[in-house]
Order: structure tokens, then C-alpha cells, then sequence
């Protein structure tokens, strides 16, 4: 049985900085929110629904997945992956995710460049790919999370989605 995994970096937040002592707490840009809005309404629009959202702890993080479950009809629940904070490990993501019920495509929403790292654990590549803010991409897994058991089937950038 296949799997679609959906991982989704989060959207444009304010800039680290003085305004930011504690970049755990940097929000979402107004205009960042309204893209995200913009790309998971068009995801939707596309056919992509996600069962379940799992998120970083971070608040950047934390507001894009309450916009990646505001898309869908069902509305997921958002929850909190402590795993999907800055930092983590493939791996340690993956032994997270197969001890949770997944009874359909999850969306995993995280930050760079570990999301890049995830997502070429997952498909055996040698590099990172690299993620833009708000950028989303399909790995199908075929017979459970394992380092190189997955295939990329896309990537989209906020730009293509929006122009697109």
C-alpha cells in the first residue's frame, strides 16, 4: 500500500532579529499567512487532502499548519511533533511518525534545512533538496517510512503554485 506523505515547509515569518530575541516565537508575515492561504486553497483545489497535520512546535510553524487544515472540508487536527523542530533527525522524525496511527496522507510541516534533509532520507538522495518558504512536496512511501523508501512525485515552490 502506498503512502502519500506531504511535507510543507512554513511560510514566510518575520525576520530574525531584535524584534525576535526568541526565534521559537517569530510568527508569520501577514503576507506570508495570505500566500499559504493561497497555496493550500489551490492544493485543494488540485485533489491533495491530508488526513492529519503534524507539526514543529514553533509558532511560524504551528500558524502554517492551522492554514494546511483550513483548506480541506475535514479539517485535520493540528498537532504538535516535537520531532519536526529545528534540529531533529530524519530518522527520529520516522520512528515518531510509524508510532502514530495514520489512517490516511499526513502533512508535516517543519523548517529548514532539516525538512530538506527528511525529504532526501526518505528518497536516498545524497543532498538536501532545498525547500522555499511555504514550498510543499509529495513523497509516496511504499510499505513504511524507512531511509530510502520513498519517492518524490513533486515539489512545488509558493510560485508555482500561485502562477500556476
Amino acid at each position: 500500500m502506498t503512502t502519500h506523505l506531504y511535507l510543507v515547509r512554513h511560510a514566510i515569518a518575520g525576520a530574525r532579529g531584535p524584534a525576535w530575541p526568541d526565534d521559537s516565537l517569530r510568527a508569520l508575515t501577514p503576507k506570508g499567512a495570505a500566500r499559504m492561504r493561497l497555496i493550500t486553497e489551490r492544493l485543494a483545489d488540485r485533489g491533495v487532502s491530508v488526513t492529519r497535520v503534524l507539526s514543529s512546535p514553533l509558532v511560524r510553524a504551528r500558524q502554517t499548519a492551522d492554514i494546511v487544515a483550513a483548506a480541506w472540508m475535514a479539517r485535520p487536527r493540528v498537532e504538535v511533533l516535537e520531532e519536526l523542530a529545528p534540529g531533529s533527525t530524519p530518522s527520529r522524525v520516522a520512528r515518531a511518525l510509524a508510532s502514530l496511527p495514520l489512517d490516511g496522507p499526513p502533512a508535516l510541516v517543519g523548517h529548514e534545512p532539516d525538512l530538506g534533509r527528511l525529504a532526501a532520507w526518505l528518497i536516498g538522495a545524497d543532498a538536501a533538496i532545498p525547500f522555499k518558504n511555504g514550498g510543499v512536496a509529495r513523497v509516496d512511501l511504499e510499505g513504511g517510512l524507512s531511509a530510502g523508501g520513498g519517492r518524490l512525485v513533486w515539489l512545488l515552490t509558493p510560485k508555482m503554485v500561485i502562477d500556476g
